[in-house]
């Protein structure tokens, strides 16, 4: 037993300082010195054509999905709204978590799943030829540069192809699993190609994975999702305007997921929904707050109203 610990300590010490691609290769005094790094350029129109989108339907029904099932524990609402909808979309969703991408895409239907981009970071999701290969051939990604380099491949072009999208409007995950400050990248791309924006709102994913943790926790911790009602950007409604709907779109399923649809519905007609950003505290209780996992059970729907 002691020969397995040290092994298993002597591992981990490995795996902490190993550069796993995206850690500079000189040491911190000498970075001033070093060219900046051009932004590579990853051609993913291959992620989209029927060779790989035949290989991502194995690798994600026979090997993705038993995985995601073993770990963690779902609970989704709302996919009826897809029956009314027609493609493309854009699927607009708060950022926790790692596990927020196979959360979403794994609870789409089918004929939606397979015909969903996801929008990722070039310089993280694309730093590496192996990391690019991957996330563009199992969640079809395409890479967005945040630091506003030249792409193959545009979220824009990916729309006018007909595929619908995930857009994280936050840019990365969230530090405390609280709601961050919303970008106006997909209202703009909404507005500009004229299709709906679809809410996403999902709970437990910041629970089981935080940032910086590489598994999901044991005890297969449960998560939500719900999917709102489409939004659409009005004709003369600017861009910021409607991304802050969208915004509050988001946060009413937030509300809705953790009370009830009539308790949210009350709120969000008169003004009253919580912030989405949660408290302002000690950064401390705002991490402790989102360790919880939603309940197993959805909450009950009480139309008192009509009862009376």
């Amino acid at each position: 037993m002691s020969f397995l610990k040290e092994t298993a300590d002597d591992v981990r010490l490995v795996a902490r300082g190993w550069r796993w691609g995206r850690r500079p290769q000189v040491p911190r005094s000498a970075e001033e010195w070093v060219p900046a790094a051009r932004s590579t350029v990853f051609h993913t129109d291959w992620s989209r054509r029927r060779p790989a989108m035949a290989a991502r339907e194995i690798a994600q029904k026979a090997g993705l999905e038993p995985l995601f099932r073993s770990q963690v524990r779902t609970r989704v609402e709302g996919l009826d709204v897809l029956e009314r909808t027609e493609g493309p979309v854009i699927f607009v969703a708060n950022h926790a978590s790692h596990l927020d991408t196979p959360l979403i895409l794994l609870s789409l239907p089918d004929e939606w799943r397979r015909r969903t981009a996801v929008a990722a970071a070039a310089d993280y999701f694309f730093d590496t030829w192996w990391r690019a290969v991957g996330s563009s051939l199992l969640f079809n990604t395409f890479p967005i540069d945040r630091r506003g380099g030249s792409m193959a491949a545009t979220p824009g072009e990916v729309l006018a192809d007909g595929w619908s999208l995930v857009i994280y409007p936050e840019g990365t995950r969230s530090t405390d699993g609280w709601v961050g400050r919303f970008r106006m990248g997909a209202a703009f791309l909404a507005k500009e190609y004229g299709v709906p924006v679809v809410p996403v709102a999902h709970r437990g994913t910041f629970a089981a994975m935080p940032r910086g943790q590489g598994w999901p926790s044991p005890g297969r911790r449960q998560l939500t999702i719900r999917f709102g009602e489409p939004v659409v950007a009005g004709a003369e409604e600017s861009v910021r305007d409607f991304s802050a709907r969208v915004k509050d779109a988001v946060a009413a399923l937030l509300d809705e997921d953790s009370s009830t649809w009539w308790e949210a519905r009350r709120r969000a007609a008169s003004g009253a929904t919580p912030d989405p950003t949660g408290p302002k505290v000690a950064q401390w209780r705002r991490v402790w707050a989102q360790t919880q996992s939603p309940s197993a059970e959805a909450p009950a729907r009480r139309l008192r109203a009509w009862s009376r």
